[in-house]
Protein backbone atom coordinates (compact mmCIF):
# COMPACT_ATOMS: atom_id res chain seq x y z
CA UNK A 1 0.00 0.00 0.00
CA UNK A 2 2.84 2.43 0.88
CA UNK A 3 4.56 1.71 -2.44
CA UNK A 4 1.31 2.25 -4.34
CA UNK A 5 0.79 5.62 -2.66
CA UNK A 6 4.36 6.62 -3.42
CA UNK A 7 3.91 5.67 -7.08
CA UNK A 8 0.75 7.76 -7.22
CA UNK A 9 2.73 10.71 -5.85
CA UNK A 10 5.38 10.19 -8.53
CA UNK A 11 2.66 10.10 -11.18
CA UNK A 12 1.18 13.34 -9.84
CA UNK A 13 4.63 14.96 -9.89
CA UNK A 14 5.12 13.94 -13.52
CA UNK A 15 1.64 15.12 -14.49
CA UNK A 16 2.15 18.56 -12.93
CA UNK A 17 5.50 18.94 -14.66
CA UNK A 18 3.92 18.09 -18.01
CA UNK A 19 1.18 20.67 -17.49
CA UNK A 20 3.84 23.28 -16.84
CA UNK A 21 5.80 22.05 -19.87
CA UNK A 22 2.70 22.55 -22.02
CA UNK A 23 2.41 26.15 -20.87
CA UNK A 24 6.08 26.79 -21.58
CA UNK A 25 5.90 25.23 -25.05
CA UNK A 26 2.87 27.38 -25.78
CA UNK A 27 4.69 30.50 -24.63
CA UNK A 28 7.67 29.74 -26.89
CA UNK A 29 5.37 29.06 -29.85
CA UNK A 30 3.44 32.29 -29.30
CA UNK A 31 6.58 34.38 -28.87
CA UNK A 32 8.22 33.08 -32.04
CA UNK A 33 4.98 33.32 -34.02
CA UNK A 34 4.67 36.94 -32.86
CA UNK A 35 8.10 37.65 -34.37
CA UNK A 36 7.02 36.27 -37.74
CA UNK A 37 3.47 37.61 -37.87
CA UNK A 38 3.94 40.78 -35.79
CA UNK A 39 0.77 39.80 -33.92
CA UNK A 40 1.47 41.73 -30.74
CA UNK A 41 -1.50 40.26 -28.88
CA UNK A 42 0.53 37.04 -28.75
CA UNK A 43 3.25 38.91 -26.86
CA UNK A 44 0.76 39.93 -24.21
CA UNK A 45 -0.42 36.33 -23.90
CA UNK A 46 3.16 35.23 -23.31
CA UNK A 47 3.70 37.85 -20.64
CA UNK A 48 0.40 36.99 -18.96
CA UNK A 49 1.35 33.30 -18.74
CA UNK A 50 4.59 34.00 -16.88
CA UNK A 51 3.09 34.28 -13.35
CA UNK A 52 1.32 30.92 -13.78
CA UNK A 53 4.56 29.25 -14.90
CA UNK A 54 6.42 30.76 -11.95
CA UNK A 55 3.75 29.58 -9.50
CA UNK A 56 3.81 26.06 -10.92
CA UNK A 57 7.59 25.93 -10.58
CA UNK A 58 7.29 26.58 -6.84
CA UNK A 59 4.51 24.02 -6.41
CA UNK A 60 6.37 21.29 -8.30
CA UNK A 61 9.58 22.00 -6.44
CA UNK A 62 7.81 21.71 -3.10
CA UNK A 63 6.10 18.45 -4.06
CA UNK A 64 9.42 16.95 -5.18
CA UNK A 65 11.17 18.04 -1.99
CA UNK A 66 8.36 16.60 0.11
CA UNK A 67 8.77 13.25 -1.61
CA UNK A 68 12.49 13.27 -0.92
CA UNK A 69 11.94 14.19 2.73
CA UNK A 70 9.12 11.74 3.51
CA UNK A 71 10.07 8.71 1.45
CA UNK A 72 13.10 6.50 0.90
CA UNK A 73 12.99 6.13 -2.89
CA UNK A 74 14.78 3.42 -4.81
CA UNK A 75 17.70 4.52 -6.94
CA UNK A 76 15.70 4.90 -10.16
CA UNK A 77 12.94 6.82 -8.34
CA UNK A 78 15.49 9.04 -6.64
CA UNK A 79 17.01 9.85 -10.04
CA UNK A 80 13.54 10.58 -11.38
CA UNK A 81 12.76 13.06 -8.59
CA UNK A 82 16.13 14.76 -8.99
CA UNK A 83 15.57 14.95 -12.75
CA UNK A 84 12.15 16.55 -12.20
CA UNK A 85 13.69 19.17 -9.90
CA UNK A 86 16.27 20.07 -12.55
CA UNK A 87 13.78 19.99 -15.44
CA UNK A 88 11.41 22.19 -13.45
CA UNK A 89 14.08 24.89 -13.23
CA UNK A 90 14.89 24.65 -16.94
CA UNK A 91 11.23 24.95 -17.89
CA UNK A 92 10.80 28.08 -15.79
CA UNK A 93 13.86 29.61 -17.42
CA UNK A 94 12.50 28.74 -20.86
CA UNK A 95 9.40 30.68 -19.89
CA UNK A 96 11.64 33.62 -19.02
CA UNK A 97 13.32 33.38 -22.43
CA UNK A 98 9.93 33.32 -24.17
CA UNK A 99 8.92 36.44 -22.23
CA UNK A 100 12.20 38.04 -23.29
CA UNK A 101 11.45 37.30 -26.95
CA UNK A 102 7.97 38.77 -26.56
CA UNK A 103 9.38 41.96 -25.07
CA UNK A 104 11.84 42.38 -27.96
CA UNK A 105 9.13 41.71 -30.54
CA UNK A 106 7.06 44.50 -28.98
CA UNK A 107 10.09 46.76 -29.19
CA UNK A 108 10.58 45.85 -32.87
CA UNK A 109 6.96 46.81 -33.47
CA UNK A 110 7.76 50.37 -32.47
CA UNK A 111 10.51 50.61 -35.09
CA UNK A 112 10.57 50.65 -38.87
CA UNK A 113 10.86 47.20 -40.39
CA UNK A 114 14.19 46.37 -42.05
CA UNK A 115 15.56 43.24 -43.69
CA UNK A 116 18.07 41.56 -41.40
CA UNK A 117 20.62 38.88 -42.37
CA UNK A 118 19.42 36.25 -39.91
CA UNK A 119 16.98 33.35 -40.15
CA UNK A 120 15.10 33.64 -36.84
CA UNK A 121 12.24 31.35 -37.98
CA UNK A 122 14.74 28.56 -38.73
CA UNK A 123 16.43 29.04 -35.37
CA UNK A 124 13.04 29.03 -33.65
CA UNK A 125 12.08 25.84 -35.48
CA UNK A 126 15.21 24.04 -34.32
CA UNK A 127 14.96 25.27 -30.72
CA UNK A 128 11.29 24.28 -30.56
CA UNK A 129 12.12 20.84 -31.96
CA UNK A 130 14.69 20.41 -29.20
CA UNK A 131 12.13 21.32 -26.56
CA UNK A 132 9.52 19.01 -28.04
CA UNK A 133 11.90 16.05 -28.36
CA UNK A 134 13.38 16.50 -24.88
CA UNK A 135 9.92 16.52 -23.32
CA UNK A 136 8.81 13.54 -25.40
CA UNK A 137 11.92 11.71 -24.17
CA UNK A 138 10.88 12.53 -20.61
CA UNK A 139 7.30 11.32 -21.17
CA UNK A 140 8.49 8.04 -22.67
CA UNK A 141 11.63 7.57 -20.59
CA UNK A 142 13.52 7.31 -23.89
CA UNK A 143 17.24 7.93 -23.44
CA UNK A 144 17.94 7.41 -27.16
CA UNK A 145 15.51 10.16 -28.11
CA UNK A 146 17.08 12.38 -25.45
CA UNK A 147 20.48 11.67 -26.99
CA UNK A 148 19.23 12.92 -30.36
CA UNK A 149 18.43 16.29 -28.78
CA UNK A 150 22.10 16.78 -27.95
CA UNK A 151 22.93 16.51 -31.64
CA UNK A 152 20.62 19.44 -32.51
CA UNK A 153 22.32 21.76 -30.04
CA UNK A 154 25.33 22.24 -32.30
CA UNK A 155 23.07 23.43 -35.13
CA UNK A 156 21.35 25.97 -32.90
CA UNK A 157 24.69 27.24 -31.62
CA UNK A 158 26.01 27.63 -35.16
CA UNK A 159 23.00 29.66 -36.34
CA UNK A 160 23.29 31.88 -33.27
CA UNK A 161 27.00 32.46 -33.99
CA UNK A 162 26.19 33.35 -37.60
CA UNK A 163 23.48 35.74 -36.40
CA UNK A 164 25.91 37.44 -34.03
CA UNK A 165 28.50 37.90 -36.77
CA UNK A 166 25.99 39.11 -39.38
CA UNK A 167 24.13 41.50 -37.09
CA UNK A 168 27.22 43.05 -35.49
CA UNK A 169 28.64 43.61 -38.98
CA UNK A 170 25.36 45.23 -40.01
CA UNK A 171 25.40 47.52 -36.97
CA UNK A 172 28.90 48.76 -37.89
CA UNK A 173 27.98 49.35 -41.52
CA UNK A 174 24.42 50.63 -41.07
CA UNK A 175 24.09 52.37 -37.70
CA UNK A 176 20.50 53.39 -38.48
CA UNK A 177 19.53 49.70 -38.30
CA UNK A 178 21.22 49.20 -34.93
CA UNK A 179 18.05 49.16 -32.74
CA UNK A 180 16.36 46.49 -34.87
CA UNK A 181 19.57 44.49 -35.14
CA UNK A 182 20.15 44.57 -31.39
CA UNK A 183 16.61 43.40 -30.64
CA UNK A 184 16.98 40.58 -33.14
CA UNK A 185 20.38 39.66 -31.76
CA UNK A 186 18.85 39.29 -28.31
CA UNK A 187 15.99 37.18 -29.73
CA UNK A 188 18.58 34.91 -31.34
CA UNK A 189 20.34 34.60 -28.00
CA UNK A 190 17.02 33.85 -26.25
CA UNK A 191 16.38 31.00 -28.68
CA UNK A 192 19.91 29.67 -28.24
CA UNK A 193 19.33 29.62 -24.48
CA UNK A 194 16.05 27.75 -24.97
CA UNK A 195 18.05 25.15 -26.87
CA UNK A 196 20.52 24.97 -23.99
CA UNK A 197 17.70 24.34 -21.52
CA UNK A 198 16.27 21.64 -23.79
CA UNK A 199 19.73 20.06 -23.81
CA UNK A 200 19.73 20.13 -20.01
CA UNK A 201 16.37 18.35 -19.96
CA UNK A 202 17.65 15.70 -22.35
CA UNK A 203 20.71 15.16 -20.16
CA UNK A 204 18.47 14.78 -17.11
CA UNK A 205 16.37 12.17 -18.92
CA UNK A 206 19.53 10.21 -19.73
CA UNK A 207 20.60 10.46 -16.09
CA UNK A 208 17.19 9.25 -14.88
CA UNK A 209 16.92 6.32 -17.30
CA UNK A 210 20.54 5.17 -17.53
CA UNK A 211 22.07 6.57 -14.37
CA UNK A 212 24.72 8.22 -16.56
CA UNK A 213 25.86 11.82 -16.17
CA UNK A 214 26.52 13.17 -19.68
CA UNK A 215 26.93 16.83 -18.81
CA UNK A 216 29.98 18.53 -20.30
CA UNK A 217 30.42 15.45 -22.54
CA UNK A 218 31.56 13.44 -19.52
CA UNK A 219 29.92 10.06 -18.90
CA UNK A 220 29.91 8.63 -15.39
CA UNK A 221 27.79 5.86 -13.91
Amino acid sequence: MIRIKFQQSLDELKERLLVMAGLVEQAIQRATEAYTSRDYSLCEQVRNSEPTINRMELEIDQLALDLLAMEHPLAVDLRFILAVIHINVDLERMGDQAAGIAMRVLDLGRQSKVDLPVDIPRLAQLASAMVRKSLQAFIEGDADLAQSVLMLDDQVDEINREAFHSLTTLIKGQPDSAPQALDTLIISRNLERIGDHATNIAEDVIFWVRGADVRHHVVSV
